[in-house]
């Protein structure tokens, strides 16, 4: 057996290391394991596009972006809420700033910099790191135990292994074979894109093409963004907006229509207005790129069926083009992950009810957001909470 520390902590992303900074700093000895060669590398993925580490809206509405989850999010988010991620990333000598979209990043844009000076600083503060040091569950004696042979007795134990998005860089999904007797709802896609029934031509012609400044419509809920029409379907921060309540509906019934309104700054007389103004004996074609249609729009519009010639139907189809989803597409290609274990499965300190002394933080717990900021607040925010609980459990 090797010589346990106070907490051992299983997953070196946002959670697991936000648990092990809380924990360090409060003089526990603390061990982070990662099967990777490297810790974070989901966190760097992230960093690509920016690294968006939260969001700078109100704390009220911020909380209702985790739907079905708000409430019981809604206290850990209070107790870390996003300007305490503002103010943790600016003491690791990282400069903030506010996008146009409220969204909150790092100067440098990437999550290189300050994943190097969080290591530094969670080094100087004592904790040690095992990566390349696989968990394979606990022995009969409860100990934990390891891929190369190795067993250990922590004091307290965090899980922040991850959901199943992105597997090549670590998060797999594996774990919900090792927590038997945990309840854990079943891992799907999040913040994912769909898949459609293009015809050969719109795929080889279209495919790789954005569309921007569209609204789209599901059921009540209306959004505004930008869709990217892939070979197989559409992806892009519009799609995954409504991306839960797309898959619940294919889930449901097979299929799911969104309705695609292609000029939602033009209402629809004055687009019929427009429309008319092509004069007659114009081709279909002409008429669209004259009314300011690109060529992917267009596209679009033929692959939802007849298009209307007369111009108040034209623009009303313009307005509202439906598109059939028939499922979406896998969870390797997803953002996050929705289901995992379940609050249901916890006591209040994030605290395993069928293994006491073991923690759960980050994305391996069943809730799920949009993109925007609200991924990482959460992660940081339950690494927080798992350590607080670990501490409070070590001290009593």
């Amino acid at each position: 057996m090797t010589v346990a520390t106070d907490v051992e902590i299983i997953g070196g992303g946002p959670a697991g290391l936000m648990a092990a900074e809380v924990l360090s700093a409060a003089g526990l000895s603390v061990t982070v394991h990662d099967r990777m060669p490297s810790l974070g590398r989901k966190f760097l993925m992230a960093g690509r596009g920016g690294l968006n580490l939260t969001h700078s809206e109100e704390l009220s509405p911020f909380v209702e972006r985790y739907g079905m989850r708000a409430e019981t999010l809604r206290p850990l988010l209070e107790a870390y809420p996003p300007q305490a991620l503002i103010d943790w990333a600016k003491g690791l000598g990282q400069e903030i700033f506010v996008g146009s979209s409220g969204r909150v990043f790092p100067e440098a844009l990437k999550a290189s910099p300050l994943l190097r000076a969080w290591l530094t600083r969670l080094e100087g503060q004592g904790v040690k790191f095992r990566p390349r040091h696989e968990w394979t569950g606990w022995n009969a004696a409860g100990d934990l135990t390891f891929s190369d042979g190795e067993t250990s007795r922590p004091r307290a134990t965090i899980l922040a292994l991850g959901g199943a998005s992105w597997p090549k860089l670590g998060s797999d999904g594996g774990w919900t074979r090792l927590l038997e007797g945990v309840e854990i709802a079943p891992l799907r896609a999040a913040n994912v894109g769909f898949q459609a029934a293009w015809s050969d031509v719109f795929r080889q012609e279209c495919a790789g093409t954005p569309l921007k400044a569209l609204a789209l419509r599901f059921g009540e809920r209306n959004v505004r963004g930008e869709v990217m029409l892939t070979s197989g379907g559409v992806e892009g921060g519009a799609i995954y907006a409504l991306s839960a309540d797309l898959r619940d509906a294919i889930q449901a019934d097979g299929s799911a229509t969104l309705e695609i309104d292609l000029r939602p700054d033009l209402p629809s007389q004055r687009l019929a207005t427009r429309i008319a103004a092509a004069g007659p004996g114009q081709s279909l074609t002409n008429v669209l790129r004259k009314a300011g249609l690109n060529p992917a729009e267009i596209g679009l519009l033929r692959e939802a069926g007849h298009v209307p010639k007369e111009p108040s139907s034209l623009a009303r189809r313009i307005k509202s083009v439906p598109l059939r989803l028939t499922a979406p597409q896998s969870l390797d290609r997803a953002i996050s992950t929705a289901g995992g274990v379940t609050f249901e499965a916890l006591d209040e300190a994030l605290m395993l009810r069928a293994r006491p002394g073991v923690f759960v933080a980050g994305e391996m717990l069943d809730w799920e957001a949009p993109t925007g900021g609200y991924l990482l607040q959460a992660c940081f925010a339950t690494g927080v909470a798992a350590a607080r609980g670990a501490m409070a459990r070590l001290k009593s």
